[in-house]
């Protein structure tokens, strides 16, 4: 670019994996342009999410950008990146008249509220989710390949909330803390609750300490788990505000779940993220593993036949076993051992 921006507005309105899988993109352009302000712009819910990312100077409430005046540290608009595209965002950012309004060509719309558009497919393309984001930062002269293990770094959840004493004191100091995240509040392919209770059965319970997490409205749904396991684990659902389970994620080891908003800040927070995948297109983990140093996919091996369209009995989830995770949980708590390391929080 000839000029550069004094801020950039990132777009996106979707849930909390693709908030977190769009951070990098934070940290790509503060890298650029040092003395932007980088605002990011989502639902009320993701906020602490993006608040939480040391490349973001502001956070836009989706509502607010709709209703209301906008500005970014006292400067009108820039730059808006529609990374999530949404029509009534991208016709009020034209309204706004944001000089540099970046959308693709696959979106009707773009074509008459966008001045900068951009071929990205996203439906058959071989990429991760955060590295076809960064297709949409060519107009400022991003243009390098990033892998994923360059990526996972970059998302900078870093700001996070001083842990609560009452949650701080359920977590062990001489155990591996495990939090099981069996739910997805219906918006993803889950791992079937038998399959995490055998995975309870089959774990030391004297060298692990297991945490159920998910919202107070899951709960009903977690009963079963709950029947068949009992005292071997500690119930979190609905316990903790969304800052909070970032802190929490953050003071324990590792995390089991589907492709999730959760098991997508295990990954880059840095922790054991084993997260749970089916084959199919587009929600295979090519698409949407998490990304970080210690994030590792678990996928049926056989192509998806019978449940591709149904997602209740989903069979290429229930085919990876309880023993496949236990084994990996054991290799991590094992290597943790051999580099001394000391389950201290």
């Amino acid at each position: 670019m000839k000029n550069v921006p004094r801020n950039i507005i990132i777009s996106r309105t979707d849930s909390i994996g693709d908030v977190v899988l769009t951070l990098p993109m934070t940290a790509l352009l503060k890298k650029q342009f040092p003395g932007c302000s980088i605002a990011f712009m989502g639902k009320h819910y993701t906020r602490p999410v993006i608040e939480a990312c040391r490349h973001v100077d502001v956070f836009i409430d989706v509502e607010d950008f709709l209703k209301q005046p906008v500005s970014i540290e006292g400067a009108k608009p820039e730059c808006i990146i529609h990374v999530f595209p949404v029509a009534a965002i991208a016709r009020r950012a034209r309204q706004l008249g944001i000089p540099l309004r970046i959308g693709t060509t696959s979106r009707l719309y773009h074509w008459f509220t966008c001045n900068k558009l951009l071929r990205l497919s996203r439906k058959n393309s071989d990429l991760h989710e955060a590295q076809l984001n960064l297709a949409l930062l060519r107009p400022f002269n991003i243009t390098g390949t990033y892998s994923l293990q360059q990526l996972g770094p970059l998302a900078g959840i870093e700001r996070l909330q001083p842990l609560p004493e009452a949650l701080r004191s359920i977590l062990s100091k001489d155990k591996y803390n495990l939090i099981l995240h069996p739910k997805s509040q219906g918006n993803g392919r889950e791992w079937p609750l038998e399959n995490y209770i055998e995975l309870v059965h089959l774990l030391d319970l004297t060298r692990y300490a297991v945490f159920i997490s998910g919202t107070a409205k899951e709960r009903l749904l977690l009963q079963p788990l709950f029947d068949a396991v009992g005292d071997l684990v500690c119930d979190t659902t609905g316990k903790m505000n969304l800052s909070e389970f970032i802190s929490f994620i953050h003071a324990c080891d590792g995390m089991v779940a589907s492709s999730t908003g959760p098991i997508h800040l295990a990954g880059a927070l840095g922790k054991d993220a084993f997260g749970i995948y089916p084959p199919i297109r587009p929600l295979h983990p090519g698409r949407w593993a998490p990304i970080g140093p210690k994030a590792q996919v678990f996928v049926a091996d056989a192509p998806c036949g019978q449940c591709k369209k149904n997602s209740r009995e989903c069979h290429c989830m229930e085919k990876i076993s309880a023993a496949s995770i236990y084994n990996a949980l054991e290799i991590q708590l094992k290597s943790d051992y051999e580099n001394q390391r000391i389950y201290h929080h």
